[in-house]
């Protein structure tokens, strides 16, 4: 029965992100149609994703690592975790909107601190952005907050649904911008053309599709039994023991912002004439990560909840079971995906950006943030586990390795590569010490529960063979159409790169799967399983 919730939840979770990250492309690709990838583009990035990094800083990873475990846990109370729930929400809700009106105030420091490499227009420009995007802070922190919260109660829908909203918010509102104010794909228009007017309509519709994602939440808490109601009083539940987990995750989060403001500072110095910065590596990120949320988050959400309940009652071989099933059915898929998405990276560019010059700069800093994809999956897991457990102070530490060797990397990238590879160097670097941090964090994790990751090893050392004659008819398909030329078939138009990169995809999933009954591997049918069952039912 715990399994079958287990499959049920991670359905759910996967179809509900495919939806929405399907949106998210399409926001992505009328965002660069509407306001180019050049210079308003990444004004727009910098003041489009300030938010989110001070929602990280603040209460991100803090949120993550305490809600679901502490939640479970308070379940246990005579209330059944009623009042805890209310009281942390409150203290939660305080200081993000605190945070939000700081941070707004704040906004020409900010952007000055985080993307110093931007010429004075830009920074102006993106300072204007940041007025209006800042307070997403809030409700990004609204989002998690109740999300969390219905996830731990088994409610999982609800949270993966919620930023269908948001991207359908935010894509009406480009819609109506381009209706207004016209189009500039390539950039041509000088920054002193926005106005304030403009300006309000592209950001404030961004956050208003934030807004839209948390606030819809609160609607089905009383489908597990809640009913929000403010509560000041904050002793006798338990809240100590929570603030004691949370600041090591906080810390952890400081940590990895530092890291960010390298990696913001130094990619922006690369920003004009084409070159790819800080708009070329977000949307680079956003094909990264649709894998990731696509399959890593949710198999690993549903299982988090279970390594939580199993870490209450003391069962560490039930933990060690659960991490050991979700990453090897995570693994399965991330290589073929990364694979696949490597093969095709020119071609998912050519749909992101409507030229040839702009499909290469994206699929360049793809191929290299793709590298460290499966250790960036299975990073994910281990943090869960580690949460689920109640250590935030290991995740702390194995951040700050990562983020020390990130930032050398990051400075040596600065100082010896050229400024039209700077974006493929981060990205590199990136790629380079997650996979150093994940193997760390492994290593400490087999210690602590006491052995296990044999079966982990050799399944993931069977999806690596079978990749290799995956990645070769890929990479033969893709020739084929002529992907590696400019006037090739692959690369002359965004329904011409579709075509082409579902061929490849499936040529290489067919070799793939091949390979892997070869191998006698059974994980991609247990990964699967949950999609094919689902069709099957609904035949």
């Amino acid at each position: 029965m715990a399994e079958r919730s287990i499959v049920r939840s991670s359905t759910l979770l996967a179809g509900g992100t495919i939806i929405s990250r399907i949106l998210g492309f399409i926001k992505a690709i009328v965002l660069a149609g509407a306001i180019g990838l050049a210079a308003s583009g990444d004004a727009f990035a910098a003041g489009n994703q300030l938010p989110n990094t001070i929602y990280v800083i603040v209460a991100g990873g803090a949120l993550s690592a305490v809600l679901v475990p502490q939640i479970v846990r308070s379940a246990l109370h005579s209330d059944g975790g009623v009042a805890y729930i209310n009281k942390l929400v409150t203290i939660a809700l305080l200081v993000l909107a605190a945070a939000a009106l700081v941070a707004t105030l704040l906004a020409p420091l900010l952007v000055r601190l985080t993307v110093s490499g931007l010429t004075p227009e830009q920074t102006d420009l993106a300072i204007a952005f940041a007025y209006w995007c800042l307070p997403q802070i809030f409700f990004y922190g609204v989002y998690t907050i109740l999300g969390e919260v219905l996830n731990a109660r088994n409610s999982f829908g609800p949270f993966t649904l919620a930023p269908i909203l948001n991207n359908i918010v935010a894509l009406a509102g480009l819609v109506v911008f381009i209706a207004v104010f016209g189009s500039d794909p390539n950039g041509y228009l000088p920054l002193s053309w926005w106005t304030p007017s403009s300006i309000a309509l592209l950001a404030g519709s961004a956050t208003l599709g934030i807004a839209v994602q948390g606030l819809v939440l609160f609607f089905f808490w009383r489908r597990v039994g809640l009913r929000y109601r403010p509560d000041f009083r904050w002793r006798g539940v338990g809240l100590k023991e929570t603030g004691r987990i949370a600041s090591w995750s906080f810390g952890m989060i400081l940590v990895t912002t530092a890291a960010g403001l390298v990696e913001t500072n130094v990619v922006s110095t690369a920003s004009g004439d084409g070159k790819a910065s800080l708009a070329v590596l977000a949307n680079a990120w956003l094909i990264f990560m649709l894998p990731h949320s696509v399959v890593a988050v949710s198999i690993a959400t549903a299982y988090f909840t279970r390594m939580s309940e199993n870490a209450s009652i003391g069962s560490t071989e039930g933990v060690r079971a659960d991490l050991s099933a979700s990453i090897r059915q995570i693994t399965v898929i991330m290589v073929l995906a990364g694979t696949v998405l490597v093969v095709v990276a020119f071609p998912f560019g050519r749909v992101m950006i409507d030229s040839f010059s702009g499909a290469t700069g994206i699929g360049s800093v793809l191929i290299a943030f793709l590298l460290g994809l499966p250790a960036f999956s299975v990073l994910f897991v281990l943090q869960r586990a580690f949460f689920a457990l109640g250590d935030t102070r290991t995740p702390f530490f194995t951040n700050l390795f990562q983020a020390i060797v990130f930032s050398i990397g990051s400075l040596l990238v600065l100082v010896l590569v050229p400024k039209e590879f700077v974006g493929v160097g981060v990205a590199l670097c990136l790629s380079g010490a997650g996979t150093l941090q994940t193997l760390l964090a492994a290593f400490i994790m087999r210690r602590k529960l006491g052995g296990g990751g044999r079966r982990v090893v050799s399944s993931f050392g069977k999806d690596a063979v079978a990749a290799v004659p995956a990645a070769a008819t890929g990479v033969v398909v893709l020739l084929l159409f002529g992907g590696a030329s400019a006037d090739g078939f692959a690369l002359s138009g965004r329904f011409q790169a579709i075509v082409v990169m579902v061929i490849v995809g499936a040529a290489m999933a067919l070799v793939y799967l091949g390979g892997l009954r070869a191998l006698r591997s059974s994980e991609l049918t247990d990964a699967l399983r949950p999609i094919l069952g689902r069709l099957r039912r609904s035949a």
